[in-house]
């Protein structure tokens, strides 16, 4: 049974070949999606190349809805989005992944149902195919070369729908011991080894010892430390110490 997580579906058109479609399942499932409509496969369906490539995301073929043509996969859809590169005559808002997925994001919240269109490999999209989209969806590549293969262009809006849709920190630490060392933890560190800095003769000239310390205490407060670093570098001065004591 597919998740019950609010979600777009996405809608290959006119799939070519079954390992496309494959790794289409592949791409969305590595962001948790799971609703693809498949509409006319070249090939037939069900795909056993598509099967194949799919790997541990074929439960997505198994549960795909299959339509004769893009109008009937469309029906209960209220918001549509095409992807495509090309230039078109026909007028349409244009946004880029990220926008998209954000404002299907708040869409899907307010009860809506998203679809995301990918068209057939070799072509694209026709005009009549983007015709039933409210807004386009285009991809800032190098415009010499800007065709992204199928599951290349599912991969990319998954991911932006996971962005969208997924508080996660842009940034984080990760390991067995990520604390981060407190300012204070810090200044005491600081002043640790400028105690013991102090006693062997390191900041001369005494008129440049307060910049010296201004500049040892802005380095440290530049490393992004954790408690354990800050207790290990304790460690290396004590030692320090009770090495030149023994000598």
């Amino acid at each position: 049974m597919p998740t019950d997580t609010p979600q777009p579906a996405f809608v290959l058109i006119r799939p070519q070949m079954g390992e496309n479609i494959g790794a289409a399942a592949r791409a969305m499932w590595n962001f948790g999606l799971d609703r693809m409509r498949v509409v006319a496969p070249r090939d037939g369906w069900p795909s056993e190349r598509a099967v194949a490539m799919a790997s541990g995301a074929g439960r997505l073929l198994d549960e795909a809805r299959l339509a004769d043509d893009l109008e009937a996969a469309l029906a209960d859809c209220t918001h549509v989005y095409a992807t495509t590169a090309r230039p078109r005559e026909l007028t349409k808002p244009v946004l880029t992944p990220e926008a998209a997925m954000t404002e299907a994001a708040d869409r899907i919240a307010g009860g809506e149902r998203v679809a995301v269109l990918f068209g057939p490999e070799r072509a694209g999209m026709e005009n009549a195919d983007i015709a039933l989209a409210n807004s386009i969806v285009t991809v800032p590549v190098n415009p010499a070369f800007p065709s992204l293969n199928l599951a290349q262009a599912v991969l990319l809006m998954a991911y932006e729908w996971q962005r969208a849709s997924v508080v996660a920190p842009a940034r984080r630490l990760e390991g067995q011991r990520t604390e981060v060392a407190s300012v204070e933890e810090v200044s005491a560190l600081a002043a640790h080894y400028e105690a013991r800095m102090e006693e062997a003769g390191f900041f001369f000239p005494a008129h440049k010892a307060e910049g010296m310390k201004l500049n040892l205490r802005n380095l440290w407060s530049r490393m992004p430390m954790t408690r354990a670093d800050v207790q290990m570098l304790h460690g290396v001065m004590r030692q320090m110490v009770r090495w030149k004591e023994r000598g």
